[in-house]
């Protein structure tokens, strides 16, 4: 490629820049810069395998155990959004405490050897309630947010440096010999850069500009943001971006990913996220195939959004089919983890090729190709053979040889000639998540209510001739406004047949409500993700004199993403009464009363051990016919370690308090097109109870629960599972690379079924056991038409009693001789079940 001397020039400015990072420490360089290779860190270059955990999403006696995790999954990165809007929830007042602890995180990550790539945003989407950004910037005059525009500017600047400030003086930043490595400044502003036209265009500038300026000593990016001003580079969001990624707008910039979607997280309503481990991998190795350097998995440990901090209608549980569950403890979601796990291993294998290699491309067909990373002089070579046809497996001729290619697979060749690894090919185990009823603490759950109060006009002082709007009233303190008024009938306004009634209809801008005439609850409504407005409308029944109208507004978190943000508005716009005798009543301007949150919300709150206290509670005798009630009960803590959830059955919407802590919204009724609500447990962080008793508050908004039915869970993974086929390659753990040549590292280097129980626990049982064709999944195996008579003994030989165990495919040790179906290729399932040593 032919290069022009306004390209020296850009270069020689960009490693001007870059090279300002550097400091020297003795002979060791240290400092992030970067080529179009790779990033360079305290002069290295490295592959990078990055994983999503957010420290507001878990609780701090949780990280150790999930950056563990993370750093025995192959992970040398972890990614974090900086969470404005909990950080700064109040103007000037700053909060960095409990899971909050910024530094506290970033300092662990350190500890547990991975880097750290802080995406400051301030605007971080992230299914976080406002995007991440505070409530009362919404209400500074004249603001528009994520634009040219100054009051944004101004505050967005000064929490950033607050942030940057912050880092330098904890020594974070890796100058400093700290772990960040990289920061972000923006999100996906691509998506919205056109609704604000030439404001787009100048903020996109302003904002590169100024996260440069704050001289971090560590590059910055720009996810999909293809106009990011040098020297910031522009990244890649999505689920493919091996293919999709037109790559970044420097030749002189890095391919890095900073999401690859592990799942697709939920919302109320939605059935269940899928997306396989086998998916994954091939993203993956396509991308570090074509030149990738860092890609970053969007999550690799969700969490939990405690509290009220999700997004509008986004579940409670965020991201559970990543790499490691929802709760964290121990709880790898297999094979996503270890599949994954095996795929960063085959690359630490080509990690000479692909950093110093020279790349080329081999088109073998349509559908085949070979791409190379080859440097004779050094003898290293790596090459990745990929079959992109996605229902058909080949057999490719590479350099002599051939290889069998499942469909839609890539083979990883660290060598140019021993495959270690295929995507397709899963040789991690599988796993089956248990969730356990508590003895302990289902024994004595005995369940109370108090009904909550509607208040009446006279009470209430907030006045208005409309109905406010309801995120400016509540101003993101609570879910709930009530907003009640009056109207006085005499009997020639009411339908003088008895088969008649008024009809009460409500137009809403979401996102839902409760309904109340006359102190009696008449009915529900709500909103979706995709359509937050609603109409609620139902037959009344009035009376002559004075009427009563109460509507409780209830809100499910802000909006999160979008254009023009702070114009979004939720709650009644217009209230009308049909079927009158006087014809059609518009009640919307005849003067409303407001309260903002419930009286069982006030200090100190009824969910509180203190606060409830105060209130007088009944006994619950089964279904309980009012609406708006809250219930408590009192439960010992669960046995053992594992993690806590409650089974939220019998009920349909509301929050949940553990100790006055708040475990977020449930909703059962809103289910999914499968029938199903789209979250039924909720976790319980072990650090939110008590060694004994403890309190567990519940508001149910709708009528018709049952609280009886609620049920405090333990939830395990010892359901443990391997599927080995007679084709797959060795696991990767048996190969090293050594002198630039792979070696085995194993005596006899065959494909085996690798079985390995969680927490120390040990294999107590082998509950299913076929070599032959049998099919299912974990937890639903089959035997198919052909099995050794001999499967569950070869494996109990080798597993039973022991924590871990490999089961070798020998057709000889199942068969003896006698083989009732010799001609088919042989599969090997194994399902055993884990248990805790008994002493």
């Amino acid at each position: 490629m032919k290069v022009t001397t306004r390209q020296v020039l850009l270069i020689g400015l960009v490693s001007l820049l870059v090279s300002s990072t550097i400091a020297k420490q003795g002979n060791k360089t240290q400092g992030v810069v970067y080529d179009g290779r790779s990033l360079i860190i305290n002069g290295k270059r490295e592959l990078l395998f990055s994983g999503s955990i957010h420290y507001t999403r878990s609780t701090p006696d949780m990280w150790p155990d999930i950056l563990s995790k993370a750093k025995h999954g192959g992970l040398n990165v972890i990614q974090t959004y900086v969470f404005w809007n909990v950080h700064e929830p109040i103007q000037g007042q700053f909060y960095f405490e409990g899971q909050y602890d910024l530094v506290k995180f970033i300092r662990m990550v350190a500890e547990h050897g991975m880097y750290v790539t802080l995406r400051v945003g301030p605007f971080i989407q992230a299914e976080w309630n406002h995007g991440g950004l505070p409530y009362w910037l919404r209400e500074v005059p004249g603001i528009i947010f994520r634009s040219d525009n100054a009051p944004f500017k101004y505050h967005m600047k000064k929490f950033v440096k607050m942030i940057m400030d912050k880092m330098k003086e904890e020594k974070l930043f890796a100058p400093q010999g700290g772990p960040i490595i990289l920061a972000q400044i923006e999100n996906e502003y691509n998506s919205i850069q056109l609704a604000y036209k030439e404001l787009g265009t100048r903020y996109v500038q302003w904002a590169g500009n100024m996260a440069i300026g704050l001289k971090t000593g560590v590059p910055w990016v720009m996810c999909k943001q293809k106009d990011a001003p040098d020297p910031v580079i522009n990244t890649c969001n999505g689920r493919h971006c091996g293919d999709t990624f037109t790559g970044p707008n420097k030749a002189y910039k890095p391919s890095i990913w900073t999401e690859n979607w592990t799942a697709q997280y939920r919302v109320f309503g939605d059935p269940p996220s899928q997306r396989s481990a086998e998916d994954i991998s091939f993203s993956v190795a396509r991308f570090f195939a074509k030149n990738g350097t860092l890609a970053n998995y969007y999550m690799y440990h969700g969490g939990t959004n405690f509290g009220r901090t999700s997004s509008a209608f986004t579940t409670t549980r965020y991201y559970d089919e990543a790499p490691l569950d929802e709760y964290g403890k121990c709880l790898q979601r297999n094979p996503k983890w270890g599949h994954l796990k095996d795929l960063h291993k085959a690359l630490n294998l080509c990690k000479k090729p692909l950093l110093w290699g020279n790349p080329s491309v081999e088109r073998i067909s349509a559908d085949l190709e070979a791409r190379v990373y080859e440097k004779v002089e050094s003898k290293i070579c790596a090459a990745f053979l990929t079959n992109n046809n996605t229902k058909m497996a080949q057999t490719m001729k590479f350099r002599g040889q051939e290889y069998y290619l499942p469909a839609r697979s890539i083979s990883i060749l660290p060598d140019c000639e021993t495959v270690v690894y295929n995507t397709q090919t899963i040789v991690a185990q599988h796993s089956a998540r248990n969730y356990v009823k508590s003895e302990t603490a289902n024994k004595k759950l005995n369940w109370k209510m108090y009904q909550e109060a509607i208040p009446t006009p006279e009470q209430l002082k907030l006045k208005a001739k409309n109905p406010l709007e309801l995120y400016g009233l509540t101003k993101d303190t609570t879910d709930y406004a009530w907003f009640i008024s009056s109207i006085e009938l005499d009997r020639n306004d009411l339908p003088f047949r008895k088969d008649i009634l008024p009809v009460i209809r409500v137009q809403s801008l979401g996102h839902a409500m409760l309904a109340f005439i006359n102190g009696e609850y008449v009915g529900t409504a709500h909103g979706s993700h995709d359509e937050k407005s609603f109409v609620f409308q139902t037959s009344i029944k009035l009376k002559t004199g004075r009427n009563q109208i109460a509507f409780l507004g209830i809100l499910v978190g802000l909006p999160d993403s979008g254009a023009y943000m702070e114009h979004r508005f939720a709650g009644p716009r217009a209230v009308t009464i049909l079927g009158l005798n006087t014809g059609t009543l518009d009640l919307t301007n005849i003067g409303w009363s407001h309260q903002i949150g419930l009286t069982g919300e006030k200090v100190p709150a009824l969910y509180t051990s203190e606060g409830s206290q105060k209130f007088e509670w009944t006994k619950v005798n089964g279904v309980v016919g009012a609406a708006l009630v809250w219930c408590k009960a009192t439960f010992m803590t669960p046995e053992g370690n594992d993690p806590v959830v409650v089974s939220m059955n019998g009920m349909k919407k509301g929050m949940v308090w553990i100790n006055g802590k708040s475990i977020g919204r449930y909703w059962m009724s809103f289910l999914s097109p499968l029938g199903q609500p789209s979250q039924s447990e909720y976790h319980i962080p072990r650090s939110y109870l008590k060694p004994k008793k403890n309190l567990i508050v519940v508001l149910e908004e709708d009528s018709g629960s049952n609280p009886d039915k609620i049920e405090i869970q333990t939830v395990n993974r010892d359901t443990i599972c391997s599927v080995i086929t007679e084709f797959f390659p060795a696991h990767v753990r048996s190969w090293a690379r050594e002198n630039n040549k792979i070696r085995p590292v194993v005596d006899d280097v065959k494909p085996a079924a690798h079985l390995t129980c969680p927490n120390f626990k040990q294999i107590v049982a082998v509950e299913f056991a076929s070599f032959g064709d049998p099919y299912g999944a974990c937890g639903n195996f089959a035997l198919g038409n052909c099995t050794s008579p001999l499967s569950k003994d070869v494996v109990e030989k080798n597993c039973l009693g022991k924590n871990s165990c490999a089961v070798p495919l020998d057709r000889e040790a199942y068969n003896k001789g006698k083989d009732g179906c010799p001609d088919i290729q042989k599969t090997l399932a194994i399902q055993v079940k884990c248990e805790k040593k008994k002493h």
